[in-house]
């Protein structure tokens, strides 16, 4: 499917990032794939300045579906995840049986699953990893719930036990909410110490700690969702101080984009991490970090 000629710009300036580095392309572990209707009304909290974000957000990539993965794949992502999330009880269910389907004619797609704090969601997740979920995702933000809810617990156990690693969007950017910030993911680990989380956009604003947790728990890992942008720098900026410790965690750092709810061009995500700087990251750490890590991670992420 063709794409806009800007976007095929775009493209050329992503694979030669990789390509520079010797990758056979990259994996991306946060990207969102959602029933319309359900992306229709993120984009319009986008479009309207929503509260949380309160500066503007265009959309990027505002294409429909066939059109995104097009993009996609022509940026050579050789994996990717459809990250969905409820806002609502009674809606995990449902989404995750879209996702299941997305998968199913998306194998490119890591099978994305989700959940809320309900009675039936262990049961519901249950389905959903025998069904072959491979990633969950969690947005403790956008669900306003507490992620060591004790509903929760038996879910975060079937997690544990299978190994299945959950996003979670649990710092407090843009805007703090009820159950956002470190503290109630270290809850959720002190009771499943085996789990394996990706904390999104890097913990945004809480760097240091969340950092501290992965410190603390070797299955922590942090996507580079959003995270050294231009566009986040101006509101939440990476502590020049804790550049070491990037280099510290280099093989529990994945790379994200939020593709295609950003508000600037994928190659910029990609690019600001070179920037970083040779005193902290190198190609070595750049292959880690837009490829092996998750591969290491997500072994179904594997192309040929």
């Amino acid at each position: 499917m063709p794409v806009p000629p800007e976007v095929a710009v775009e493209a050329r300036r992503v694979r030669a990032f990789w390509r520079e580095l010797g990758l056979p392309g990259l994996i991306d572990v946060h990207t969102h794939f959602m029933p319309r209707r359900v992306l229709d009304k993120v984009w319009a909290y986008f479009d309207s300045v929503g509260p949380l974000t309160s500066v503007a957000w265009p959309i990027a990539y505002r294409f429909d579906e066939d059109r995104r993965l097009a993009v996609l794949r022509g940026f050579g992502v050789r994996a990717f995840t459809s990250m969905v999330y409820p806002h609502k009880p009674g809606m995990a269910a449902w989404l995750n049986e879209w996702s299941a389907g997305f998968a199913a004619r998306t194998p490119d797609c890591l099978h994305t699953a989700t959940f809320f704090p309900e009675p039936d969601a262990p049961a519901y997740l249950a389905r959903a990893l025998a069904a072959g979920a491979r990633v969950c995702k969690a947005h403790v933000q956008v669900g306003g719930y507490d992620p060591a809810d004790p509903l929760l617990d038996p879910v975060w156990g079937l997690l544990a036990d299978a190994g299945v690693p959950t996003v979670v969007h649990a710092g407090s950017g843009p805007a703090p909410g009820a159950h956002t910030g470190p503290g109630p993911v270290a809850a959720v680990l002190a009771r499943h110490p085996g789990l394996r989380l990706v904390i999104a956009h890097m913990g945004m604003p809480e760097y240091r700690e969340f950092l501290d947790l992965a410190d603390a728990h070797p299955g922590v890992h942090l996507d580079t969702t959003m995270a050294f942008t231009d566009f986040s720098e101006r509101m939440s900026p990476f502590p020049p101080g804790l550049r070491p410790r990037l280099a510290h965690h280099a093989d529990r750092i994945l790379f994200g984009s939020d593709f295609p709810n950003i508000p600037y061009g994928y190659a910029h995500a990609l690019e600001v991490l070179a920037r970083l700087g040779q005193d902290t990251v190198d190609a070595a750490w750049l292959r880690a970090v837009c490829h092996d890590n998750a591969l290491r991670l997500f072994p179904s992420a594997a192309r040929p």
